[in-house]
């Protein structure tokens, strides 16, 4: 079976898709699959270069990768995809629907409101969540554009910068407790990592930078930790994922809430899901290779 890794893309997240691609491509050398490395640099490039190839191996990430677009081409196209599906990619993607979502299921969501221009910003409503609160690109990823804001002179400049990276910004509720990520391959929840970034929260750097953050897998208190596996499950289901994604939360004083889901996480061997499948014995080769084999079970 020849498999098609592709990475790279047109989003903030390219630099960050290139290295997931190209240490898929390498882990899965020896295995039992003729394995490709797929560049995309545009939106028509996916057309031309995925002729020929049996399956896709999504490392993608941000827009026109996570968001749903990729894998409808794909679809379309009749050629299988890792992960979830279109409808619940563009759904994680878009954090203003991704909070409806979990609301309407009764899974605990930080409070927030979106704008779409500096026109929409409502102090009443930062008030009423108080200072600090969380601006970020409605639809980024990878911390690009997300600044904690400490008071309302900061607002307007962070709305402005977000609206560079996307049409629509999120205002919200700042959480401040320890963050843990679930991920999960095929409704199975794996080992739960906690992860303690050197800077005051998990940005851009904290993720990517050599001893940016630390990050380990964690035994929560009993009931805790039945709450997450709850909670995660739960946005699994309500946001209609398929094969893999990573439910990421924050936890202050004994209470989890739901950060977000990403539907094509990081795939370097030091990302979180493959140190997560590590500690379950799966090794970053083995991890691919099941991605594979239930992304086919569920597109065959």
């Amino acid at each position: 079976m020849k498999i098609g890794v592709i990475m790279g893309g047109i989003s903030s997240e390219r630099e960050i898709s290139l290295q997931s691609g190209e240490s898929m491509v390498k882990y899965l050398q020896d295995t039992k699959y003729d394995v490709v490395p797929i560049i995309i640099d545009n939106k028509e490039d996916i057309f031309e270069k995925i002729k020929g190839i049996d399956f896709a191996l999504l490392a993608l990430h941000g827009k026109f990768g996570e968001d749903g677009t990729v894998q409808a081409v794909l679809q379309t196209l009749g050629v299988p995809y890792s992960g979830c599906d279109a409808l619940s990619s563009a759904l994680c993607m878009d954090k203003d629907l991704t909070k409806k979502v979990l609301q309407a299921s009764g899974v605990r969501i930080a409070k927030w409101f979106n704008v779409r221009s500096i026109n929409d910003i409502s102090y009443g409503k930062i008030k009423e969540m108080g200072y600090p609160v969380v601006i970020k690109p409605n639809n980024g990823g990878s911390s690009v554009a997300t600044f904690i804001i400490h008071q309302e002179e900061e607002v307007e400049k962070a709305v402005l910068e977000g609206l560079k990276w996307d049409n629509e910004v999120m205002i919200e509720e700042y959480i401040k407790g320890d963050e843990i990520t679930c991920p999960i391959l095929d409704g199975e929840l794996y080992p739960i990592l906690a992860i303690k970034p050197k800077a005051s929260f998990f940005d851009y750097t904290a993720k990517y930078a050599d001893g940016g953050a630390d990050e380990f897998i964690v035994e929560l208190e009993e009931n805790l930790e039945k709450e997450v596996e709850k909670m995660a499950l739960e946005c699994w289901k309500a946001l209609k994922c398929s094969v893999y994604a990573r439910v990421d939360m924050i936890v202050r004083d004994g209470i989890p809430y739901i950060l977000e889901i990403n539907t094509l996480p990081g795939m370097t061997k030091n990302s979180l899901f493959p140190k997560s499948a590590a500690g379950k014995g799966v090794s970053f080769s083995r991890l691919l290779e099941l991605i594979i084999e239930k992304s086919l079970n569920v597109r065959a």
